[in-house]
């Protein structure tokens, strides 16, 4: 390993410890004491009539056939739309590659032009991955035709794509490459009259999306505090786009956009978790706004072909009507609960492994059960087993039970058990304890 490489590997776990440490500390308290308490949630009103629609994906990871589908599937959805018709552009907000190799680019930007409409917009920004190869601004320029910082005016709203320069550390922003994100902010606000400003970026601003206590970069926040009318649009930390942590407003508005390769979620806060039904992933974000300020954004599962969340801003001027903060959406959610007629059962699966199957809770609408702590007891009462596991939330499909798998020794068959499980929601709600029978098949 050479000097640099673990220069960067100290600088990241420092970033990282960082992180937690901070999470933990003033970001938590500040955010549960910002905004104030609405009667619902927001709604998009029946009349909501964009003038402008683009489609966001990221980290593909060199999962071509996904980005092929969000962009064929976007046109199918929208080409006979009766209220706004078409696709206004496509934003890829990095980490399309895995290495940042030169085939990588070119496999990439093949799709994009066999898929993409002539008339259709269309922008790239570089994610860490890309980084890894010192060529990335050659070959950038080479493939997709436009700087890595740019602007975009699509039907009058101002379109802001930050890929930045490489720092110490693939994901670390120069000092030139913040002020040209400062610069362009403020230039697209004085152009864009009551309209939000996008913005398109790889790592979320620290400490505000799903993920963004680890897969950020604090110096976005300094950039972004205090412009209302940015939304911005990030990658990078492959949470999934329906957990209702992925937007959260503060000063400006943050939305995480999933994944399209796998995904990740954490797991009593700790970030790195894979749970069952992670791979594949192929979520994208639908975005649309009016000339008056309102933005509506929908997130779309491509593998079930489902809208899978959707969050609406009246007015990104009006920050105290801002209904997506966090002291708001922990307000609204609620603990999840068990049906009266909830079951578990429990078989050995082709590996050998105990598959533990129950009964799912229900979650508050437009929020989730993030994850399920479980205790096995024997027919004396005495625990066997205790864990806990995070729920496929990001899987769609018409199965309503959890599931998860212990050891080949741990249950006997034709023998007698309790399950003992608590669900958890997004915001750390407890459903009541609930006890359900079973016996080992």
């Amino acid at each position: 390993m050479s000097f640099h490489e673990i220069f960067q590997w100290f600088i990241g776990i420092v970033f990282g410890l960082t992180s937690v440490i901070s999470v933990i500390l003033p970001f938590g308290g500040v955010q549960r004491l910002t905004g104030k308490v609405t009667d619902d949630l927001p709604h998009t009103p029946a009349d909501f009539e964009p003038t402008v629609r683009i489609v966001a994906f990221t980290d593909s990871h060199n999962r071509n056939d996904h980005v092929a589908m969000a962009i064929d599937t976007a046109y199918e959805l929208f080409d006979n739309d009766p209220v706004y018709a078409g696709v206004d552009g496509f934003f890829g907000l990095g980490d399309f590659s895995s290495i940042g190799g030169e085939g990588d680019y070119a496999r990439y930007a093949e799709t994009l032009k066999a898929h993409v409409r002539p008339e259709t917009v269309l922008v790239n920004i570089h994610g860490n991955h890309e980084f890894k190869d010192d060529n990335y601004r050659e070959y950038f320029i080479k493939y997709f035709g436009h700087d890595p910082d740019t602007v975009t005016e699509i039907n009058g709203f101002q379109c802001v794509a930050f890929s930045g320069e490489r720092g110490l550390t693939e994901w670390t922003y120069t000092e030139s490459s913040l002020k040209w994100l400062s610069d362009a902010i403020d230039e697209a606000e004085e152009k864009s009259g009551d309209r939000a400003v996008f913005v398109f970026n790889h790592p979320a601003p620290w400490g505000t999306v799903y993920g963004s206590t680890v897969w950020s970069d604090p110096q976005l926040n300094v950039v972004f505090n205090g412009h209302n009318k940015v939304v911005d649009f990030s990658g990078h930390s492959h949470f999934p786009m329906n957990d209702p942590r992925s937007i959260l407003q503060t000063t400006y508005t943050s939305v995480g956009c999933g994944a399209m390769a796998t995904f990740e979620t954490d797991k009593d806060y700790l970030p790195g978790q894979h749970p069952d039904g992670y791979d594949p992933a192929a979520q994208m974000a639908i975005i649309e706004a009016d000339d008056d300020g309102s933005v509506r954004v929908r997130g779309y599962d491509l593998l079930s072909g489902t809208y899978i969340c959707e969050y609406y801003v009246d007015n990104v001027n009006d920050r105290a009507s801002w209904g997506y903060t966090y002291k708001n959406m922990y307000a609204h959610d609620q603990r999840p609960e068990f049906p009266d007629d909830a079951t578990a059962t429990a078989y050995k699966n082709n590996a050998g492994e105990w598959v533990i199957s129950f009964t799912e809770a229900e979650a508050a609408e437009g929020y989730i059960v993030h994850e399920y702590r479980v205790t096995i007891l024997n027919d004396k009462g005495l625990i066997i087993y205790t864990e806990n596991f995070v729920d496929d939330y990001f899987v769609f499909d018409d199965d309503n039970t959890a599931d998860f798998r212990i050891g080949s020794d741990t249950l006997e068959s034709g023998k007698d058990y309790t399950l003992v499980v608590t669900a958890e929601s997004a915001y750390h709600k407890y459903s009541t304890i609930v006890k359900l029978p079973f016996t080992a098949q």
